[in-house]
């Protein structure tokens, strides 16, 4: 299967479901907020405006990495950076390995910051990508193609040791992830894809220079089971299912995370499908929340169903700020829980 055809298959896989978790949730469902009968909150007053690495963003929401073969990654990507801009938040791409060797840039081009001029825009490449010739120049390729404000760096190697032609080779991927923190321009952001990031890790990243940390933690879509789904080996069918749930659930991966890193700016992902789900992370010690996955199937409609998921996931976050007495995200991350 070409890289092209794989990513298009990674789109079919998650748009079924069949690729979810199935024994491990999230763990938000677990976190109650107490409600406030007396909120003394005017609901549409309530500011949901946050700082994230120097931006304000009307919202504390981004866009996290998907992306496709280039039949539908372009539509998908100029949907997204649209519907981003008009509501004020932030937007990551997904990997740009392909476009970079020239294989299509799939609409990770310039043409991105005409649908999206104003809003914090991330870059996206592989851990393992780090390990390749020259990975600075490769980094900075990234960046530029799109004009972006900061660079993600994606961890999967369980997912790269389930697919057929990954990267199995990870040693020495925190010293380069290190020296490309030391001499990038702009912010390095590292993320998990679905399995978590645990606090030693986190310390790790802290301690390599990071500017941001996404810890993407299991209970959503689980990319053991996308890998499983696509392999043409029994084999890797059978192991992708064995390690199917496997990983950190999203709510430990944010505690974790953030006892370990008190200070850095932390963005929880991993199976948040709407904004109570959001407004869970955030009270956990979240400072953004990101979603691939529950925003996929707007993306595949277009710029205004993007637009309407968006306006209700920030109607569901304003309405638990509103029953909790919170008349901002700050509030908010210190309101009461059962």
């Amino acid at each position: 299967m070409s890289k092209l055809d794989r990513k298009d298959g990674h789109l079919d896989v998650v748009t079924t479901g069949k690729a979810n978790a199935l024994s491990v949730t999230t763990g938000l469902e677990r976190v109650r907020f107490a409600h406030c009968a007396l909120p003394e909150v005017d609901l549409a007053a309530i500011d949901l405006r946050v700082q994230f690495l120097g931006r304000t963003l009307a919202a504390p929401l981004l866009i996290s990495s998907m992306t496709g073969g280039p039949s539908r990654a372009q539509a998908i990507n100029a949907a997204l950076a649209e519907a981003a801009q008009a509501h004020g938040i932030a937007m990551a791409v997904g990997s740009q390995r392909v476009a970079l060797q020239g294989d299509g840039a799939c609409g990770l081009d310039m043409s991105l910051r005409r649908y999206a001029p104003d809003i914090p825009l991330y870059a996206n490449l592989g851990g393992s990508q780090l390990l390749e010739p020259d990975p600075l120049q490769r980094v900075q390729r990234a960046v530029a193609a799109i004009g972006a404000d900061g660079l993600i760096i994606h961890l999967n190697p369980m997912q790269e040791a389930l697919q057929d032609g990954g990267d199995k080779n990870w040693s020495g991927v925190l010293k380069a992830l290190q020296g490309i923190c030391s001499r990038l321009e702009q912010p390095v952001i590292v993320k998990e894809v679905g399995f978590g990031l645990s606090g030693a890790v986190a310390s790790q990243l802290v301690d390599a220079g990071v500017a941001a940390i996404d810890v993407a933690g299991s209970g959503g879509t689980s990319w053991a089971a996308v890998e499983g789904a696509l392999s043409t080996q029994a084999g890797t069918q059978r192991l992708a299912e064995l390690f199917r749930d496997w990983g950190i659930p999203t709510a430990e991966a944010i505690m974790q995370a953030r006892a370990a890193a008190p200070s850095i700016p932390l963005i929880g992902s991993g199976g948040i499908r709407n904004g109570l789900d959001a407004a869970r992370a955030l009270r956990l010690g979240a400072d953004l929340v990101g979603t691939a996955a529950g925003i996929l199937t707007a993306a595949l409609q277009g710029p205004e169903a993007v637009h309407a998921a968006i306006t209700e996931w920030k109607d569901a976050l304003r309405l638990t700020c509103f029953g909790t007495g919170s008349r901002t995200i700050a509030d908010l991350r210190k309101a009461t829980l059962l």
